[in-house]
């Protein structure tokens, strides 16, 4: 009797054995394919951040192919699920319907899209247009619209077809030579401009390297030969002058090469003697170390009134993450570390998370 039982007792525990091992075989291999992933996919990111620049362009048509040809193929599928409806999408007659036939309107506006705008676009001159009515219209400076166009004492016909860029500056066409840094000097501005104007592209992205006879956008640069006036060069106040309740102090000082704007939500001061950087404002450092996007040494302060201030591209880092800094007191020295052209301090001022220009809050 025993006997009888001893063998399904036996065959019952090879059994359990059995898919104990092949359960631990299946995790194993799990695992190791999911290293395998991730090492893979940190090669795939890191070649792919090398090459933001050159390839951004690429990979967002390639997505959006892609998604229209996924609605084709589906479109027939989707109109078949509607309850009492068998009507093919692709046989729809096309025919048009007239809406008015009215012409007495002639009351034509031209209205220009709100949408960021990634390049120069052709504009055709209106009844009523001037220099400064076209310049209004685009959010860029009247010089800028005379240089792209080489107007002379702002002579404008109507039908006339005008370059504008996206924003105020100039653009250039890169000849053999050409480098940021000989360009910024060429229209009187820095470097970093072009680097953070996100529809600028690159051969190298990590050098800046340029393509011959690519257009390189150059934000608030200056054409010197054809300028009524030079360019005014504005100089930050002393770092860490005594501020009115409720201000920031300046963190340093330098000339100042690049200002708020909406691809570049900060100010740039450039010192090429590397001055300390000090705190703007009494708080709590919330990061201090390396920033893998692009901006290097970085510190992160959180002021505790809902303005938290960023100091980016620093040689030296002199407060740890969890210190109580004092307003005006070193946090830092200048630098050019991660995507940076030269020297300079990236500023950033966020009241309640969202970046707001650090012009009306600095004293």
């Amino acid at each position: 009797m025993e006997k009888n039982f001893e063998v399904p007792l036996e065959i019952w525990e090879e059994i359990r054995t059995f898919f104990f091992e092949l359960t631990n075989f299946i995790l194993k291999s799990l695992h190791i394919s999911f290293l395998k992933l991730e090492e893979r996919k940190g090669i795939v990111v890191t070649a792919l951040y090398r090459k933001r620049g050159k390839l951004s362009r690429t990979l967002s048509h390639s997505g959006m192919a892609a998604i229209a040809t996924l609605g084709v193929m589906l479109a027939p599928l989707i109109a078949q699920e509607f309850p009492g409806k068998s009507v093919n999408p692709w046989s729809i007659s096309a025919a048009p319907s007239v809406l008015s036939a009215s012409t007495d309107d002639l009351g034509i506006d031209t209205q220009i899209s709100n949408k960021v705008r990634d390049s120069i676009i052709d504009y055709q001159v209106q009844s009523g247009d001037t220099v400064k009515s076209i310049a209004d219209k685009f959010g860029v400076s009247e010089d800028t619209i005379r240089w792209e166009n080489n107007l002379v004492k702002d002579r404008i016909k109507i039908g006339q077809t005008l370059k504008i860029l996206p924003v105020t500056g100039v653009a250039h066409t890169v000849v053999k030579g050409d480098t940021v840094y000989s360009i910024a000097k060429k229209y009187d501005t820095g470097p970093q401009g072009m680097v953070d104007f996100p529809f600028n592209t690159f051969t190298n992205d990590e050098t800046f390297e340029l393509a011959i006879g690519q257009t390189i956008i150059v934000p608030e640069g200056v054409r010197l030969a054809t300028a009524a006036t030079p360019k005014a060069r504005q100089m930050t106040p002393d770092a860490g002058t005594v501020a009115a309740s409720g201000q920031f102090v300046w963190p340093t000082q330098g000339i100042i090469t690049q200002r708020f704007s909406w691809y570049h939500p900060a100010i740039d001061v450039a010192n090429p003697s590397l001055p300390p950087i000090v705190a703007a404002d009494s708080g709590r450092v919330i990061y201090a170390g390396w920033d893998s996007s692009g901006y290097g040494n970085m510190v992160f302060i959180d002021h505790g009134n809902g303005f938290k201030t960023r100091y980016s591209h620093l040689s030296q880092i002199m407060v740890t993450t969890g210190q109580n800094v004092a307003r005006g007191s070193v946090i830092g020295r200048m630098g050019s570390t991660g995507r940076s052209t030269g020297p300079h301090l990236d500023l950033r001022i966020y009241l309640n998370g969202a970046a707001v220009n650090p012009f009306n809050y600095l004293k």
